[in-house]
């Protein structure tokens, strides 16, 4: 006799969401769970035969059930910093940004800290300044990370305090005098003094937790350094109160230990295990710093290199030789091609490329035959718009960006991600699916299983995760609304009315 099911959802829309290859999505009506792994997917009529006097029942009313949604670049630790400090996205302008400042100034004690700026969406369209950050306090460091975290503004006190620190080529300037706009490794001063302890960490990766839950998140790839991070999500795994798959990409400040611990890809629990390793190589579009083959259109020049090409192809050849997928930050198309330089004679690791946003044709050509995955992420698409920051940063050029389309066309393995910039897969789903350049625009299944099953196979997981059939793991998202029935620009609109990870309820956010 069959055992009884732990957990059936039924009188649902249930999309396995299988790739083409495997016949591609079927629909159905219920799904069964058993020990944290799918039993059935099948009529509700066949799937009732499993329900027990144990089996937890839950009727969907016809929402829609769909493979847990895989964030496959995430920085966890930065949303919860957000939640708790102040949160600047979404400011309508800088006097906006500057009042959420003030705000927790008034708060709390110690630094005044804010995140997520998008200066690109205001209508002065420029950075936080000094003189500006010093009408939050002329006495505690303020600080206001922009969203793409390469860019940060701050006020005096902090100039004062640790400029001798940061790069001088890293401290913008005007007249001789900082400006109190910062970019890369200027920034990095700033995530050391204010780096969270242990507890505090643990408060800030709960609070993201509960952040994605609620936006069907059931995995996150997570980029790691020097952290206190790596540790809490192994204590809260072997505590049983995790409820997250997450694969941790470690920066290659790590690469040295992990090689020494024999910690390959793939090693650990089934609810967090090593990812790859992640550099640099160039910086932001924002911020001027991402690495083009010609001028930026609105700045006399071409960006930088944050890790130079040489170093970059050292770090790859040994992550590969330590038995290690790496994944490499690169945003320009000078960076881009560097990468895939540097990736020219690495094993088959599925080696990604994060962000990928200026893309030739070339490029793409490179990726399908080196098996390199593009880890990008949609939400990016809200730069795409006319008059957006793409437009401004890159002029003509900015038609070449996000090219998503043309990836899959050319069979280059896609895994969506948010960078955070927001975590909202259905946000990111939308833009995908409404993208401005026509020929780039993915339908609404393209955008769902890069969302689940891409970063699956980004993991090399694709066989126990990213689809909903016999034998995978029971990550679930329940929408309380079909994306495939609502118009394209009501997708991030939609409700997330469960979450379940491992055959867990996560997140009910039910009516």
């Amino acid at each position: 006799m069959t055992a009884p099911a732990d957990l059936v959802l039924t009188n649902a829309e249930v999309h396995t969401l299988a790739p083409p290859e495997d016949g591609g999505d079927r629909t159905e009506e219920a799904v069964a769970v058993r020990d944290g792994r799918i039993v059935r997917v099948d009529s509700a009529y066949e799937v009732g035969f499993l329900e027990g006097a144990g089996t937890e029942v839950i009727n969907c009313k016809g929402a829609t059930v769909l493979p847990g949604f895989v964030d496959a670049h995430t920085h966890m630790e930065m949303v919860g910093r957000a939640l708790v400090h102040a949160d600047l996205s979404g400011a309508a302008d800088a006097g906006e940004a500057l009042d959420r400042l003030a705000e927790r100034a008034a708060e709390a004690d110690g630094w005044v800290l804010g995140y997520g700026y998008d200066e690109s969406a205001w209508p002065e369209g420029e950075y936080l300044t000094r003189d500006q950050l010093d009408a939050v306090s002329e006495q505690r460091p303020v600080v206001a990370f922009r969203e793409d975290m390469h860019v940060a503004s701050v006020n005096s006190v902090v100039i004062d305090r640790y400029g001798d620190e940061m790069p001088g080529a890293d401290v913008r300037e005007a007249g001789g005098r900082p400006t109190g706009v910062l970019v890369e490794e200027a920034v990095d001063v700033l995530f050391e003094h204010t780096a969270p302890d242990h507890e505090q960490t643990r408060e800030l990766v709960l609070a993201a937790r509960d952040h994605a839950h609620a936006r069907g998140v059931t995995g996150v790839h997570e980029m790691v350094r020097d952290s206190h991070a790596p540790r809490v999500y192994r204590e809260l795994d072997r505590a049983g109160e995790l409820g997250l798959r997450v694969r941790l990409n470690y920066w290659t400040d790590h690469l040295d230990s992990l090689a020494d611990l024999g910690a390959t890809t793939g090693h650990g629990s089934g609810m967090v295990r090593v990812g790859a390793v992640k550099s640099y190589t160039d910086g932001s579009l924002g911020g001027r710093t991402a690495r083009l083959t010609e001028p930026y259109a609105d700045a006399d020049t071409t960006g930088q290199w944050v890790v130079e090409p040489e170093q970059l192809r050292e770090h790859v050849a040994r992550a590969d030789e330590a038995g290690l997928q790496f994944a490499a930050h690169a945003i320009g198309d000078a960076a881009i091609e560097a990468t895939l330089d540097a990736y020219a004679d690495a094993s088959d690791r599925r080696h990604r490329i994060e962000h990928a946003e200026l893309l030739s044709d070339d490029a793409i050509e490179r990726f399908a035959d080196l098996g390199v995955v593009a880890s990008v992420q949609p939400n990016f698409l809200k730069w795409a718009r006319e008059g957006g920051l793409y437009e401004a940063r890159l002029g003509e050029r900015a038609a070449r960006t996000n090219r998503y389309a043309d990836l899959l066309a050319a069979g280059v393995p896609l895994a969506f991600g948010s960078d955070c910039m927001p975590l909202d897969p259905l946000f990111g789903i939308q833009q995908a699916v409404t993208a401005p350049a026509a020929g780039q625009r993915l339908t609404v299944t393209q955008a769902l299983r890069a969302y689940s099953r891409g970063g699956a196979y980004a993991a090399g997981e694709e066989d126990d995760l990213g689809t909903v059939e016999p034998g995978k793991r029971a990550d679930l998202t329940v929408l309380a609304d079909s994306p495939w029935a609502v118009e394209d620009s009501a997708i991030a609109d939609i409700g997330v009315a469960l979450t379940v990870v491992d055959g867990q309820v996560v997140h009910d956010g039910r009516d």
